[in-house]
């Protein structure tokens, strides 16, 4: 008999948006899946005295045991909302944080510790199989740095924690997934770092892992160019040459390792197996059909000029794009679909997911955050998890 998923879900930074979307999405993400939220208890007592709330709550005593080795507080949240009640387990690593520690609306140093500790307990729970998957609300890294963690963000402190050899941050929405090559830096060290078998690591990279997650062996990998024009012949830069040597390299990595890439060997959350027959990675989605192209493996195209490229990939010309900056790849999947857009973190051996937003301070506690896009991330992460475990698991928002 099949038994329902486990999500963990980590609060973010408890002065931002995290804790309303957390309670107002309660009910909803218990539909699909057992529970366990990971963070500080004040970043929902800072609620209490909020005008506009649309949520009721109270502590109970945990539903479920916790982790033979944890030393926070383990209760229950139960919440009342306007689409139903749940309850679910909540594991806060940091008790001595009280609300008067906290500012709602303003990061700081117990903030930042109550995030970071909440995010390390959550993938101790995922690397040992106590949960089917992650998500995580979004962290202050500035609050972060104040507590004392020097990390730039959750891709590469989940990364550590992982011992992953190496990760990805992709943003998958239903008409358009996008990789990035560099994440967290300046774009005059995008510009200097830029190296092939850099770029060609990504493109590999990520074209193995989106095949393992479609099903899709003959994926069509678009990379971005750097310069207006794609160079035009280097009236605009020369970079797009080196960008085109990566290309080549990617292709070359493929046809000496087959169609499941060079880095099949590497920690997946996913069976070694195809995905089943007919996996989407969004319900509804039609799977893409295409006459066979020979043995199999990806088609990488590029450097093409980003103007134009998102469209083409928009419109069906290619299944993956990769962007070779933060603001690159993230504008337009952010224009395109705002609340549908997941962050998804490849290269870790467990899943990982995450809306495609930040703290946003200045709504924290007037209650006018929209929930979807969190509400995205953890269907998603119920959907993945059912791919991993071959289970029949299915979560779907709403259309507004």
């Amino acid at each position: 008999m099949s038994r329902s998923p486990r999500i963990a879900i980590t609060l973010g930074d408890p002065c931002g948006i995290g804790p309303e979307l957390l309670l107002r999405s309660l009910p909803k993400l218990c539909s699909w899946a057992d529970v366990t939220v990971v963070g500080s208890r004040a970043g929902v007592d800072l609620l209490r005295n909020t005008e506009g709330r649309l949520s009721t709550w109270h502590w109970t005593d945990a539903p479920a045991p916790a982790p033979e080795d944890f030393q926070g507080t383990a209760s229950g949240l139960e919440v009342g909302s306007p689409e139903g009640s749940a309850i679910a387990l909540w594991l806060d690593p940091t008790p001595e944080i009280h609300p008067d520690r906290l500012d709602l609306g303003r990061g700081s140093a117990a903030s930042g510790r109550a995030t970071v500790e909440a995010i390390r307990l959550a993938a101790g729970l995922a690397l040992s199989g106590a949960v089917d998957a992650l998500t995580t609300l979004p962290m202050a890294k500035s609050a972060a740095h104040l507590a004392g963690y020097p990390i730039p963000g959750h891709t590469e402190y989940l990364q550590t924690l992982a011992g992953a050899p190496l990760t990805r941050m992709a943003f998958v929405s239903p008409r358009l997934s996008v990789v990035l090559h560099t994440v967290h830096q300046s774009l005059r060290s995008v510009v200097e770092d830029l190296d092939a078998e850099a770029v060609a690591e990504t493109l590999a990279f990520s074209a193995s892992r989106f095949i393992q997650l479609t099903g899709n062996p003959d994926l069509r990998v678009a990379l971005c160019a750097l310069n207006p024009h794609a160079g035009e012949a280097g009236a605009f830069g020369d970079e797009e040459r080196l960008l085109a040597e990566a290309r080549d390299h990617a292709e070359a990595a493929f046809r000496r390792a087959g169609p499941a890439g060079p880095y099949a060997n590497l920690p997946s959350p996913f069976p070694p197996e195809p995905a089943p027959e007919g996996w989407t990675l969004h319900p509804g989605e039609v799977p893409r059909l295409r006459a066979n192209s020979g043995p199999g493996g990806p088609r990488f195209s590029g450097p093409l000029p980003s103007d134009s490229l998102f469209h083409r990939a928009v419109a069906g010309e290619f299944d993956l794009v990769v962007a070779l900056y933060h603001d690159q790849g993230l504008i337009p999947i952010k224009v395109l679909e705002p609340s549908r857009a997941v962050n998804l973190t490849l290269g870790l051996p467990f899943i990982r997911t995450s809306p495609d937003h930040g703290t946003a301070f200045d709504k924290a506690g007037k209650w006018i955050a929209d929930p979807r896009n969190f509400l995205e991330a953890a269907a998603l992460a119920v959907r993945l998890a059912g791919r991993a475990h071959r289970e029949p698991w299915a979560a779907q928002v709403a259309e507004p």
